[in-house]
């Protein structure tokens, strides 16, 4: 019995030394007289075909589409460990002409502009393919990891009134006499939706209009877009995104190791992603690789490459998130950051020093986002439709979006917790112990801190020891996966530290054992002798 296979799948493969007939298209002939190799590309890859016969060709060329029946056996000199042994070749169809380039050569040497005209055929190729399969994985990984996690995948408009991020970077046109746009992203629709199901995702093109000779810019994209209301901060996004990049890496390495083989790809590390705010990581690139800060709202071209090559030395980390970005250049809907409104709530990801993502959260209360639409002189009349969704009520929601089309938390570790796992505590060396329970706590943890001393005279330093190294003039600490926090009440530490503290400095003494800290947040909790107490907290790498 012949078993005609439609694909090489695992049906086919397991049926060593049985006759299987495949189909495909000639990629290429080799007569070594008397044997002619073929080998056929298939939708999953290339087989090779040994004739023995002069007429089991039936005249094939390259590119003529043949079925070919023979013995399926495993052969390891062979594209992929097997090969159809005594085939036969039945042509159903013939190319009116040859190739205009060598499809079977590893390298085909062409410059752009002969690249993109021959496009239909350059397709063919098995590295050109191999891209393509790497971006159908991502989709794949991505719909597949958010479908997991109780998203509901939507479909936006792409041509719309107004644009969602304004700027002049917009592609105009005429909607029958009316004024309308290509959609620069679909940041209005995702945050309406997120009032009807919660967790939204989409994967769609978007537009810029955005003259460039870089490959720092795109005209239109494949964007990988998520929402998600009624979490506590937005870290909680930058976990789901690791999450999400985890799971991406674990299927390239399972099901896609023969395209990264053939582009010479090497899957990048997402256990540990570092993130860093963004005016440390600034200060930090700029002291390390000596050049001058021009521009203290935005990150420059060249300060991405520094910071991806930071990032990468220090931390030996691909990726970086980068935090709490200016507000004068965030968009309209990105929320403040209470502790200082200069800032945002928002990240980008960088990738080997490129941006890939940004995200953050938004504004959801009708009359903030209406006084900030107002204090950068839009007119909120123009965005009705949006506040109508402000006005009615929304759930507190973040947002990311992801732009893979662009490239084919000193030192906070988000690592995302299974639910339900619990966070070990460890040990304090001294005092006695009370608890502070965080809101969430079964997300966050407990923080537990000793009973506080008095201050020492002049503002001196106590001692707490978490494990990773001492912390001068921490108190406690709760362990996550890949860091920890610890928190201080305010008046445990010296003037000079104070001021530290509020602009959001580390605040350990150069040489500390315990590395680098970031600073967490800050909030009121109460004092040993009634009243309250300023506490900081901070995220510190293990």
């Amino acid at each position: 019995m012949v078993f005609l296979a439609k694909q090489i799948d695992k049906a086919v493969e397991g049926r060593n030394n049985q006759p299987v007939t495949i189909h495909g298209a000639v990629y290429a002939l080799r007569d070594m007289g008397g044997i002619t190799f073929v080998t056929l590309r298939t939708r999953t890859g290339l087989v090779q075909c040994v004739c023995t016969q002069k007429d089991a060709l039936d005249g094939a060329t390259e590119e003529c589409a043949v079925t070919a029946a023979g013995m399926w056996r495993i052969e390891p000199r062979a594209p992929g460990g097997k090969e159809l042994t005594d085939a036969t070749l039945t042509v159903l169809s013939r190319p009116a002409a040859p190739l205009p380039v060598p499809l079977s050569k590893k390298k085909l040497d062409l410059n752009l502009d002969t690249e993109l005209g021959l496009r239909p055929v350059v397709l063919r190729a098995p590295k050109e393919r191999a891209v393509f399969r790497i971006q159908a994985a991502i989709g794949r990984a991505f719909r597949d990891y958010l479908q997991g996690e109780g998203f509901t995948e939507i479909h936006t408009p792409k041509i719309v009134h107004a644009g969602a991020e304004g700027g002049s970077n917009i592609f105009r046109l005429d909607y029958f006499g009316k004024k309308a746009f290509l959609a620069q992203s679909p940041q209005f629709y995702k945050q309406t939706m997120v009032g009807a199901f919660e967790r939204v995702y989409e994967v769609a093109p978007v537009f810029r209009a955005e003259k460039h000779s870089t490959q720092r810019h795109l005209n239109e994209y494949t964007s990988l877009d998520f929402e998600m209301g009624y979490i506590q901060s937005f870290t909680e996004i930058m976990e789901m995104e690791q999450g999400f990049l985890q799971h991406l890496m674990e299927l390239l390495k399972k099901e896609y190791s023969a395209e990264l083989d053939l582009l010479g790809m090497e899957l990048p590390d997402t256990s540990q992603i570092p993130a860093v705010r963004f005016d440390e990581i600034k200060r930090l690139a700029a002291e390390k690789y000596g050049y001058q800060i021009r521009d203290p709202f935005d990150l420059e071209p060249e300060e991405e490459h520094a910071i991806g090559k930071y990032a990468k030395e220090e931390w030996g980390s691909d990726f970086v998130f980068v935090t709490h970005y200016p507000s004068k250049k965030r968009p309209f809907y990105a929320m403040d950051d209470p502790d200082d409104p200069r800032f945002t709530l928002s990240f980008d990801l960088l990738f080997r020093g490129l941006e890939v993502t940004t995200g953050g959260q938004r504004i959801h209360d009708y009359a903030a986002q209406v006084a900030k639409m107002e204090a950068r002189d839009m007119d909120p009349a123009e965005f009705e439709s949006y506040l109508m969704i402000h006005k009615h009520g929304m759930p507190p929601p973040r947002r990311t979006g992801h732009r893979p089309g662009t490239a084919d938390h000193a030192a906070v570790r988000p690592g995302q917790r299974p639910p339900g796992l619990s966070v070990p505590q460890r040990p304090h060396p001294t005092g006695t112990v009370r608890r502070i329970e965080h809101e969430n706590h079964q997300r966050y943890g407990r923080l537990y801190l000793p009973a506080l001393p008095a201050p020492a005279a002049g503002g001196g330093e106590n001692r707490h020891d978490c494990g990773t190294g001492t912390h001068r003039g921490l108190y406690g600490c709760t362990q996550h996966p890949g860091y920890h926090r610890c928190g201080a009440p305010e008046p445990h530490f010296p003037p000079e530290k104070r001021a530290a503290l509020r602009r959001g400095g580390p605040v350990l003494r150069p040489g500390d054992p315990a590395g680098r800290v970031s600073r967490r947040g800050r909030r009121d909790l109460p004092g040993p002798q009634g009243g309250r107490v300023r506490w900081h907290t901070w995220n510190c790498m293990n």
